[in-house]
């Protein structure tokens, strides 16, 4: 996985914090902060900015990115400068009018599932009916993609994206059993661990929630990968991931680069994307100049130290907290000293 370092090959934009899911492991906390949404025109604008490093793609992301007004217009004014747009989404908004419009302007979009029922999802995503709302949003894109399929059209690809915890990690088998054949022309399904950044990294919750050295063995490892792929229909790719890469872990990052930048909504740029503390912003300054800091961030003593003893994911997110609190700013400390403790009763 290596990379230029003048520039980013891919980008994530979390286009706002508004969320109408309460997730227990959101990284962004979205739903209970500020949304810091630009206005159209400023979207517009980062968009050029975006567009000047030249990325292979850009993910939109969020919170909800298709509660923005107006996001698809942005997506396509970066889709047709020749630059991969594709869309993260939790599919609660999605009609048959706005799966029409997104599927028209990305190439790719993933939508994310936590639980392979109703029960575990809606607790894990914290508002009851998100599961039926996500099942629909499936079917609407498979009738889209079935009818350009039959019409000679261009494919729409889409899929699932599962954060894997301790609450659903029974159930990934079911995810190929039972909800994929749903949906015949769905393309892919990545099982990934959740990792501990922003209320996944709440102290206690790598304990409870996030998986052990164990657990990520079996995620990732090739007989049980094997078995989920012979479960799953045959044109579905499915792919295990312990997400260990966006540690950024010094040796790594050192022989490979990192070819990743993360946006906040409103234009601030991320050192390193799952870790609190910006370098800039790219509406007020060159992302030449963005990036520079960013890549010095990642050569930081002591972020150096601070990931080199990581071994496990509580040893991660013991350093994802020292980091957050060494390089956030007073906002953002502020944020993290809200956090609601954990374990806590989640109502659904």
């Amino acid at each position: 996985m290596s990379a230029p370092v003048n520039k980013p090959t891919d980008i994530i934009w979390d286009v706002t914090y508004a969320c109408p899911l309460r997730c227990i492991h959101c990284y962004s906390e979205s739903g209970r902060r500020p949304a810091r949404q630009l206005s159209h025109g400023d979207m517009l604008r980062l968009a050029d900015a975006i567009i000047a490093m030249r990325p292979d793609s850009v993910e939109f992301a969020g919170g909800e990115p298709l509660v923005v007004k107006g996001i698809h217009e942005v997506a396509g004014h970066i889709g047709r400068a020749g630059i991969a747009v594709n869309l993260y989404t939790g599919g609660w908004t999605l009609t048959p009018e706005t799966a029409e419009e997104a599927a028209q302007v990305f190439q790719r979009i993933t939508v994310s599932i936590d639980g392979a029922d109703a029960e575990v999802h809606d607790r894990v995503r914290g508002r009851a009916g998100s599961f039926d709302r996500t099942m629909n949003a499936l079917a609407l894109l498979d009738a889209i993609a079935a009818r350009r399929a039959a019409e000679g059209g261009t494919p729409l690809i889409f899929g699932i994206d599962c954060s894997v915890l301790r609450s659903n990690f029974h159930q990934l088998a079911e995810f190929c059993t039972d909800i994929a054949p749903r949906f015949p022309r769905m393309r892919f399904l990545n099982l990934a661990a959740a990792v501990p950044a922003g209320l996944a990294g709440r102290p206690g919750f790598a304990e409870t929630e996030l998986l052990d050295n164990e657990e990520l063995g079996t995620l990732t490892g090739e007989e049980y990968t094997e078995r989920l792929r012979s479960l799953a229909p045959a044109s579905l790719t499915v792919t295990t991931s312990d997400n260990f890469i966006l540690m950024m872990h010094p040796g790594f990052v050192a022989s490979h680069g990192f070819p990743l930048m993360q946006i906040e909504p409103d234009g601030e740029v991320r050192a390193m994307p799952i870790y609190e503390g910006c370098v800039g912003n790219l509406l007020t300054e060159a992302p030449e100049v963005l990036w520079r800091r960013a890549v010095e961030r990642w050569s930081d003593p002591f972020v150096v130290e601070t990931l080199s003893q990581v071994r496990s994911m509580t040893d991660w997110a013991e350093a994802v907290r020292r980091i957050d609190r060494r390089f956030g700013s007073p906002e953002v400390l502020a944020r993290i000293d809200r956090r609601p403790l954990w374990p806590a009763a989640q109502p659904v």
